[in-house]
């Protein structure tokens, strides 16, 4: 008796693995909108700095256009600093997944 070849990989089937019992439960696709939800639940800095930076740069704009020249400078400074805070905390946000044990 001659074996047959096993049938082609089907991507539309999960592969059947000997001892192996599929949970009940299926996980949904996360939309963007959990994802950032969730994301912000973690690490509420991160979105505060962002809102922060936009804020300090608009405000900085609109003194240029107004031609206050000195406050846009300041400005503008201000928007570097909200920028590093940013950065900072989402550095410090990374240190603390890399650190929670995994589930």
């Amino acid at each position: 008796m001659a074996q047959s070849a096993p049938p082609p990989f089907d991507p539309s089937h999960p592969p059947v693995v000997e001892g192996f019992t599929p949970s009940a439960y299926q996980s949904r696709e996360e939309t963007f909108k959990d994802k950032f939800l969730r994301k912000s639940r973690e690490n509420p800095l991160v979105p505060i700095g962002c809102l922060g930076t936009a804020g300090v740069l608009t405000y900085g704009l609109i003194c240029f256009k107004r031609g206050n020249t000195r406050q846009s400078q300041v400005m503008m400074r201000a928007r570097v600093l909200a920028q590093g805070f940013t950065i900072a905390a989402l550095m410090v946000g990374v240190v603390i997944t890399a650190m929670k044990p995994q589930k």
